[in-house]
C-alpha cells in the first residue's frame, strides 16, 4: 500500500510540476510592424503603448532621434525605428503608435507603424540570427518561426542603448 501511495503522489507531484516547465519554455512578446517586416519585442519591457502625441525636437542627436515629449512628467526620448533600420519614410497613420519601453537604466519611446498582436511563442521557436548578416549592432535576440511567417525578435536594451 505504501509503493501504490508513493506512485500516487509522484504522479501528481509530476502534473503540477509540468505545468510551469511548459510555462517556462513560452516567451510573451507584443508584435509590430515596421516597413513590410514584423518585429517583436518582450512584453515585459513594456511600459505602455500610445497613440501619438506631440514631442519637441532636440538639436545635436542622431537623425533618427525626433526628440522628447512628455509622458506624465518625465521626459522620454523618441526614435523613429524607420529611420534607425534605413527604412524609406512614410506619414503617420491612424494605426501609428508609440511603444514606450523600459529598460534596466533607460526608457525610451519607439515610432512604429502598427501594432500586430500579443504572441506567445515556445522558446525552441527561437533561432539566434544567422551569422551571415548584419545584426546591427547586437540588436536581433532572434528568429521567431510560426506556423506561417517568421518575425524578428529584437533586444530592448541594444534598442535602449543610447548612441547620443
Amino acid at each position: 500500500m505504501n509503493d501504490k501511495l508513493s506512485q500516487v503522489l509522484k504522479k501528481q507531484q509530476q502534473q503540477i510540476e509540468e505545468p510551469e516547465k511548459i510555462e517556462e519554455d513560452i516567451v510573451q512578446l507584443v508584435g509590430f510592424i515596421i516597413g513590410n517586416e514584423e518585429y517583436a519585442i518582450p512584453i515585459l519591457n513594456i511600459q505602455e503603448i500610445i497613440k501619438p502625441i506631440d514631442y519637441t525636437r532636440v538639436p545635436q542627436v542622431p537623425d533618427y532621434v525626433l526628440g522628447v515629449f512628455n509622458l506624465r512628467g518625465d521626459v522620454i526620448p523618441l526614435i523613429n525605428l524607420r529611420k534607425k533600420f534605413n527604412i524609406e519614410m512614410v506619414n503617420q497613420t491612424e494605426e501609428t503608435r508609440y511603444i514606450v519601453l523600459k529598460g534596466e537604466n533607460n526608457t525610451a519611446g519607439f515610432v512604429i507603424d502598427r501594432l500586430t498582436e500579443a504572441i506567445r511563442l515556445n522558446r525552441s521557436r527561437i533561432s539566434p540570427p544567422p551569422e551571415t548578416i548584419n545584426t546591427d549592432k547586437g540588436m536581433i535576440y532572434g528568429v521567431g518561426k510560426r506556423d506561417d511567417s517568421m518575425l524578428t525578435i529584437l533586444k530592448v536594451e541594444a534598442l535602449l542603448k543610447r548612441d547620443f
